[in-house]
């Protein structure tokens, strides 16, 4: 089935009317239309069955027909009228009475949904994250390729930044480096390269800056790159110069938590769960468990953060086809930090780590 079709089929059983999308990273992955609008009103109506339309400025038009993979039904509007006209007469032409409107709750804005609500006041709102979610979860064979190639640049980009820091060099000088090489290779960065240099390290999201690198150092560098619209997602901490033997303690804990928490994702029914509770329990085990800060790992696709999340409570099963993230860690505040990151997909086996840079700890400078 197209993605449409799945997506209208999980509709009708959800018995959902309409859901409409904004652009975003949900639009591009069921129609390939991919841009964005600013301030200017631009949504997509997709019916329980039928044909889709599309509200969106005169202007977006030609490319928003261009895109799309599938036939599209397209109401334009220009500055001087507004969108009101162009969104009531989407909703015309869907026919029917619309009882139910899924929307994306964590994307589409205030203004959008006040539009939508002025248009058809009637209707419920209901958030169409799960539903999307549902579909988006479980990769395809394409999809797990461009996310390879992915990994592929993140790895070999990173390897030679490694081999390049020396003391003195300042965070926003090693992830300059990592971006210029990243771009050289035909890609963009997945998200903002994150170098997080001893205490620095200890914030888990921690904004580079002028810091520059001692010998003792941890050095936490997180980030990927982009191939064909599917992201990359690695972080590995390095030593610089002599390290102490608290950090190496820290270090090789965290090692063994990923470890632990990548081997519990092979395991027949594994969870969300299951795995945050593998990675934490050798944590907790060495004394660091107040340290690990947050969850032990997210899906990622098209988007770096998504479903499904290794995360106490989640319990859902790890199904096949669906990549996600082990990155245990331990932050001390003012002294250091240490998180190891890898990609994993869900396979009839088990599960498979897509990332293989090494995660011994490696000492430069």
């Amino acid at each position: 089935m197209t993605r449409l079709a799945r997506m209208q089929a999980a509709m009708a059983a959800a018995g959902i009317d309409v859901t409409i999308l904004v652009p975003g990273t949900n639009m591009r992955y069921l129609s390939g239309i991919g841009f964005s609008t600013k301030l200017r009103l631009a949504c997509m109506l997709i019916p329980r069955t039928g044909t889709a339309h599309m509200v969106l400025p005169t202007m977006e038009a030609p490319r928003a027909q261009a895109a799309a993979q599938f036939p599209v039904t397209v109401h334009p509007w220009d500055d001087g009228d507004g969108p009101t006209t162009a969104l009531r007469a989407a909703v015309s032409a869907l026919g029917g009475t619309v009882r139910t409107i899924a929307v994306e709750h964590t994307t589409m804005r205030v203004f959008e949904l006040r539009a939508v609500e002025a248009v058809v006041p009637s209707a419920q709102i209901i958030d169409a994250d799960p539903l999307i979610a549902s579909l988006r979860m479980q990769k395809s064979s394409d999809e797990l390729a461009a996310m390879q190639r992915a990994i592929v640049v993140a790895e070999s980009t990173l390897a030679a930044t490694i081999a390049a820091i020396r003391i003195g060099m300042t965070e926003l000088d090693v992830a300059a480096d990592w971006e210029r090489r990243i771009r050289a290779a035909g890609s963009i960065p997945s998200f903002d390269l994150a170098v997080g240099s001893g205490p620095n390290g200890a914030s888990p999201h921690h904004t580079n800056g002028m810091r520059q690198l001692q010998s003792g150092d941890l050095v936490v560098i997180d980030g990927g790159a982009i191939v064909d619209g599917y992201v990359s997602d690695i972080t590995r901490t390095i030593g610089v110069g002599s390290l102490s033997e608290r950090a190496t303690l820290v270090y090789n804990t965290v090692l063994a938590a990923n470890q632990a928490g990548r081997l519990a994702a092979q395991q027949p029914g594994a969870s969300g769960d299951s795995v945050d509770r593998a990675a934490r329990a050798v944590i907790d085990a060495a004394g660091f468990g107040a340290f690990f800060i947050h969850r032990t790992g997210h899906g990622l696709g098209i988007d770096v953060h998504e479903p499904p999340f290794m995360v106490a409570g989640d319990h859902n099963p790890i199904l096949d086809g669906m990549t996600f993230t082990v990155e245990p860690g331990i932050y001390l505040p003012g002294e250091c930090g240490v998180r190891i990151e890898d990609m994993l997909v869900r396979t009839t086996t088990g599960a498979t780590t897509m990332t293989t840079f090494a995660r011994d700890l490696q000492c430069v400078g």
